[in-house]
């Protein structure tokens, strides 16, 4: 097991509501792991200043100064709105709460002010599962939805370009539409979360300058999709590849259907790095140095 795993992609609020010591186990648990980068992900017009007080709770509970320091310094913020049925057809009232609550967050005057470094997720989610968590249902979607879906993803993509930050895009099932969007817009400069598409979309989405960023369910591939798995992550170039924890969700093999957290993503750092004949140490300096170009940390 290599030592100095980094963990890049994480939703404290999720597993951390009340500033739990449970969440400043986890994040001492990344400061021993060297961790250089520990992004807290949006996923509501209105989170961002909640997750912000959860993660003080969080270093509040961490004695140790030194280590304190080192956990406030590898945790960073994004602010972004998931395609929430609600939130869609409210969709201009959450854009001004999105931007009420980053000016908020940038004036709080604490160690974080100057960390926001990206806006989302938001993106197009046409999976359907009503009995999922998210409980999306086809016959909710109708065309004012399903326009309004994409109206809100450009909204957000503009205020990426307006603030010059990169975009968390949220795409499942839905690569055409996505990449429609993103080509109304123009703007190109953020990463393709917890990417779930072939070779062909993701040949598309690197043509156009983006990251595309891997979580666990890599790990759980169907032995019949294996291949073409393979194939996809020995392609993606050394410059344009992340990996990804997605917290509490998507644990890796041998940990699949428990509640994830970063620590776990040493799996997924094996499983990868193997299939790019690297070591995960090798790979772990490649997604650091890329980390650092896409969110000028």
């Amino acid at each position: 097991m290599f030592s100095d795993t980094h963990f890049h992609f994480k939703h404290f609020v999720d597993d951390n509501p009340d500033g739990s010591e449970f969440g400043a186990d986890i994040l001492t648990q990344m400061v021993k792991s060297d961790v250089l980068f520990g992004l807290d992900i949006g996923t509501r017009c209105d989170d961002l200043m909640p997750r912000l007080q959860s993660v003080q709770d969080s270093l509040d509970l961490i004695s140790d100064h030194n280590m304190h320091a080192k956990a406030q310094r590898m945790v960073y913020f994004s602010a972004g709105i998931w395609p929430d049925p609600d939130e869609i057809r409210d969709r201009w009232n959450c854009m001004e709460t999105l931007r009420n609550s980053i000016e908020e967050f940038k004036q709080d005057g604490g160690a974080f002010a100057k960390k926001l470094v990206a806006i989302g997720e938001g993106g197009l989610d046409h999976h359907w599962n009503p009995s999922g968590a998210d409980r999306r249902d086809k016959d909710d979607f109708d065309e004012d939805l399903y326009n309004g879906e994409q109206e809100l993803f450009e909204m957000q993509l503009e205020l990426a370009r307006e603030m010059n930050l990169p975009f968390i895009v949220h795409s499942r099932d839905a690569f055409r539409e996505t990449l429609g969007c993103i080509r109304n817009v123009g703007y190109d400069r953020g990463v393709i979360h917890c990417y779930s598409y072939g070779l062909s979309e993701a040949k598309a989405f690197l043509d156009r300058g983006w990251y595309l960023a891997f979580g666990g369910a890599t790990t759980y591939t169907k032995k019949s999709h294996m291949d073409d798995m393979n194939e996809l992550l020995a392609y993606v170039p050394d410059d344009r590849i992340l990996l990804e924890t997605d917290a509490p969700y998507l644990a890796p093999v041998p940990l699949r259907g428990e509640p994830n957290n970063p620590v776990n993503i040493r799996y997924t750092y094996e499983f990868i790095a193997t299939r790019r004949n690297r070591t995960p140490a090798q790979l772990s300096k490649i997604v650091d140095k890329n980390i650092k170009e896409l969110f000028k940390i």
